[in-house]
């Protein structure tokens, strides 16, 4: 079951990126799938995603759910499975919160 759930996640990473690159397009940002998690029950599905710069990620949020039935149409013609799990969006702050830790380490051994 591990297996499936893996390959599944990242079956929809893939395609879905690539759907919403060719898609959509937002002004003056960057966004990027990080992470596709599915429930166990596989019948629904976490996209974490990441924008540059972070201050577009709520502006890109808002877009993306305005598209989700589009989207998950496409991704349906892409993934012939009997159930594609539900997707929702939600913004990765992952990459930022490491980059503030860094810069907060950085400084400390400057200061040392």
């Amino acid at each position: 079951m591990r297996y499936k759930k893996e390959k599944l996640e990242s079956l929809i990473r893939a395609e879905l990126s690539k759907i919403i690159a060719k898609e959509l397009e937002f002004e003056n940002s960057l966004m990027t799938i990080t992470e596709v998690e599915t429930s166990d029950d596989l019948k629904t599905a976490a996209v974490n995603f990441s924008v540059y710069p972070s201050e577009k990620s709520k502006e890109v949020l808002k877009k993306l759910d305005a598209k989700h039935s589009y989207l998950y149409h496409l991704l349906r013609k892409k993934i012939r499975i009997n159930m594609l799990p539900k997707i929702k969006f939600k913004i990765d702050t992952g990459i930022e919160q490491a980059a503030k830790i860094e810069k907060i380490l950085i400084d400390e051994n400057r200061k040392d």
